[in-house]
């Protein structure tokens, strides 16, 4: 198994884990409001620099969002172009499907604040995070589910080499 296909998946899945806390803070904070329903611009210099802290903490946002987005973009390709099983392929192609989804239910968080707009868009993010998960576990689990790890495998290969 690939080693540095599991680093970028759990590395994914925990940037995604972290996404989520940071978007919890954001919501809760109201920053979204900040924008004054200016989305994909805000306040500040030209709607692109924050002017406020709580322009900063959405942006803040955004920008983690963006890192994450590339990082399931890259763990998807990455997961389509070696040697993976359907499920994992299957997995991240679902994370993927349902990032512009969440992107436009982010704007809608900034248009439309509501409960309504921030439970789609929350209930999103966890489709995603799921489909993250699932990659990492079956890439840390091996191809026959098993959850050996070479360590393991080279240790049972030299014991039977002394035997």
């Amino acid at each position: 198994m690939n080693l540095s296909f599991r680093h970028l998946a759990a590395t994914t899945t925990g940037l995604t884990f972290g996404l989520i806390l940071l978007g919890v803070y954001t919501g809760a904070s109201g920053a979204g409001l900040a924008c004054a329903g200016r989305w994909p611009l805000c306040d500040g210099w030209l709607g692109l620099f924050p002017k406020t802290w709580p322009s900063f903490i959405e942006w803040f946002h955004r920008f983690v969002a963006m890192i994450t987005g590339f990082f399931i973009l890259g763990t998807t390709y990455a997961a389509w172009r070696s040697d993976r099983n359907r499920i994992t392929k299957y997995a991240s192609a679902i994370a993927v499907v349902v990032l512009p989804v969440q992107v436009l239910l982010g704007a809608n968080t900034i248009l439309n604040f509501g409960i309504m707009a921030q439970v789609a868009h929350h209930a999103a993010a966890l489709t995603i995070l799921c489909a993250m998960v699932i990659v990492t576990t079956l890439a840390f689990a091996g191809a026959d589910g098993s959850t050996a790890t070479v360590a393991d495998s080279e240790a049972s290969s030299l014991s039977s080499a002394d035997d």
